[in-house]
């Protein structure tokens, strides 16, 4: 088996540094940068939170004796940027800094660098690296480059599923409003560490009048994601859960005298936003190019059945997990079927997650 250069090596610390701003910096990338001067890193840095410090300039700010730049190689999981955003350019940074090396896992796909930090360097004489380990790098931000290259959000389904296939029992009129659990506790927990890492969650009508779920993310630590609710004839009742205002949350409703006639109902709710679209000709292609317009690059859309079924059909799904629970239904609600990769597959408790892969996303 081939050893690992020095370059790989390093650049594997940058992308675990990086890994660390998961579910704070979108809709940035996650970036990790490290300096080496003499074969020992000097000083590490990492995106820890939208609008503050870059990663290259984290690091370089760690640095104790800046006389020792100009001899060190400073290694970043991704492209530097050449434009002012939230923060001045890291490509000019590392120029003043007198770095003469760097190393890049890969190109940034967004329009505004695409490319240019890696000229910026090169025209002040730096040697510039590209390409070192740059598949993990991609694996890594593959949010932010579907949200760049296919102009839309990371599209995630997620479903549990018994052992004959449903994905929701026969429910009567008067059973309970509430979820009727496939999986077990382990499994929640870990969907609620998942809606933490995504900007935004989506779920239909039927769901909603089912389960009443909330949404967020009280079984971990972090940010709850934008709802994001398909309402179309704004039927459901503004009690509940996802409509209480207390987090952003955008209701997308039809172009109809039914939904019209109850918007006065949502005026004095907070953090609830209403938007007309037109249902009779796809709410996926609308939805998705408004959370792009948004700047919103991941959702999570966990339900029910018809909704997935829906971004299956059109082809607009990069991953899928699909818990399967030691339960059997008998009746009830078919789960979705799709056609993808398999790319991981775990044992969460008793139950089991599959996680699929789109290579024919569409875009």
């Amino acid at each position: 088996m081939e050893q690992p250069s020095l370059d790989q090596l390093y650049m594997s610390r940058c992308l675990e540094l990086a890994s660390n701003g998961m579910g704070n910096v979108a809709p940035n990338p996650m970036v990790g940068s490290v300096i080496v001067h003499n074969n020992k890193i000097i000083a590490e840095g990492y995106h820890t939170e939208y609008g503050k410090d870059h990663a290259e300039r984290a690091a370089i700010n760690a640095v104790k004796d800046t006389d020792v730049l100009s001899e060190s190689t400073l290694y970043v999981s991704l492209e530097p940027c050449s434009h002012f955003g939230k923060t001045p350019p890291c490509a000019n940074l590392i120029i003043d800094s007198k770095i003469k090396r760097v190393v890049v896992a890969t190109l940034d796909p967004n329009p505004k660098v695409q490319g240019r930090g890696i000229e910026l360097l090169k025209n002040a004489g730096v040697e510039v690296k590209v390409g070192v380990l740059e598949k993990e790098a991609k694996e890594l931000n593959r949010r932010f480059f579907v949200y760049h290259i296919k102009k839309r959000p990371y599209v995630i389904l997620k479903w549990a599923q018994t052992l004959d296939g449903y994905i929701d029992a026969v429910r009567k009129p008067s059973d309970p409003i509430a979820p009727v659990w496939v999986t077990n506790e382990l499994s929640r927990t870990l969907v609620h560490r998942w809606r933490s890492e995504e900007q935004a969650i989506m779920i239909g009508t039927n769901t909603v009048d089912k389960d009443n779920p909330r949404l967020d993310v009280r079984d971990w630590s972090g940010r709850s994601p934008m709802r994001i609710v398909l309402d179309r004839k704004l039927r459901l009742s503004p009690d509940v859960n996802v409509y209480d205002g207390s987090l952003p949350t955008i209701v997308f409703v039809g172009n109809n005298s039914s939904a019209a006639s109850k918007r006065q109902t949502f005026a004095s709710v907070p953090n609830i936003e209403l938007l007309t679209i037109d249902f009779a000709k796809g709410a996926e292609d609308q939805v998705l190019k408004e959370l792009y317009d948004r700047g919103i690059n991941s959702v999570i859309v966990e339900g029910g059945a018809m909704l997935i079924n829906s971004f299956v059909k059109k082809n607009y799904w990069d991953e899928a997990r699909v818990f399967v629970g030691n339960k059997f239904f008998g009746d009830g609600v078919k789960a979705p079927e799709l056609s993808g990769e398999l790319f991981s597959y775990d044992e969460v408790g008793d139950s089991k997650l599959f996680t699929y892969r789109n290579r024919l996303s569409r875009g």
